[in-house]
């Protein structure tokens, strides 16, 4: 886990080795930014968004960043 409270940016890395290779990538990347919470990548099973609504974060407060905001208006959450 990396919490860079400075920029208000928060990940979570897997880093390791699997079958005698060396494997690393991000599960999580969320960045504040006005206000609200941008999720920048999840490859979590449930989604980190399901844990913030769980959390009582409100939809409009949370951006699927993942997506283009062409396809965010689409989803329950924030478009911004």
């Amino acid at each position: 886990m990396i919490f860079d409270d400075e920029r208000s940016q928060y990940l979570w890395l897997v880093v390791g080795w699997k079958e005698g290779r060396r494997i690393k990538g991000i599960t999580v990347y969320v960045r504040i930014k006005n206000d609200k919470i941008y999720i920048e990548e999840d490859w979590t099973e449930s989604g980190i968004a399901t844990d913030l609504l769980r959390e009582d974060v409100h939809q409009s407060d949370i951006v699927l960043a993942f997506h283009s905001p062409e396809k965010r208006q689409y989803t329950e959450f924030a478009i911004l």
